[in-house]
């Protein structure tokens, strides 16, 4: 995503690039940006239980396994792809669910002091058990089916158990934390 308000006498430099990121400086800045235009997409999925669907897996940059919201990227396949699509398809992958209708509920940015990468949060509905989900073979996703009234004890279990926390797990902790 570029952004028009960039300050055009700091121009970015990519110090750093690989597949699927790259590292810019802008003035006295440093961090890490998506390559091609690549996409993120987080999905909310919740059963006709009332279970949401989690994921947990390692996560090399924090050398343990962290439980998240199901998530993955658009675009870094099929150039363009819509991130409804996108979403879909990493839902089924990662979860084994399959959903009848994504609804995009807004984008936002991740870690806005470190990096430019943002996301669009989405929501499945109307959600089928297709398959056992885990992800692709190198990803070793566990799936969780938590009932919403019992997150919060659901997480400090995990973290008791030294899973760390996508940040992104705020969506489902929110009015925990601030009631």
């Amino acid at each position: 995503m570029t952004y028009p308000h960039r300050d055009a006498a700091f121009p970015p430099e990519t110090a750093w690039e690989g597949r699927y990121i790259k590292v810019v400086k802008q003035g006295g800045w440093e961090f890490v940006a998506r390559q091609r235009g690549i996409q993120a997409a987080v999905i909310v999925a919740i059963d006709d239980a009332d279970r949401v669907v989690l994921v947990e897996q390692y996560r090399v940059p924090l050398g343990c396994r962290c439980l998240e919201l199901p998530a993955g990227l658009i675009g870094d396949e099929t150039e363009g792809e819509a991130v409804a699509v996108g979403a879909a398809r990493e839902l089924e992958e990662e979860t084994g669910y399959r959903a009848g209708r994504i609804e995009e509920l807004g984008f936002f940015h991740s870690s806005p002091g470190m990096n430019s990468e943002g996301f669009t949060l989405v929501r499945a509905h109307d959600l089928v058990r297709v398959g056992d989900g885990g992800g692709e073979a190198d990803e070793d996703i566990e799936v969780h089916l938590v009932p919403r009234t019992e997150i919060a004890a659901f997480v400090a279990q995990k973290r008791a158990a030294g899973v760390a926390m996508d940040v992104k797990m705020l969506v489902l902790l929110a009015d925990a934390l601030i009631s």
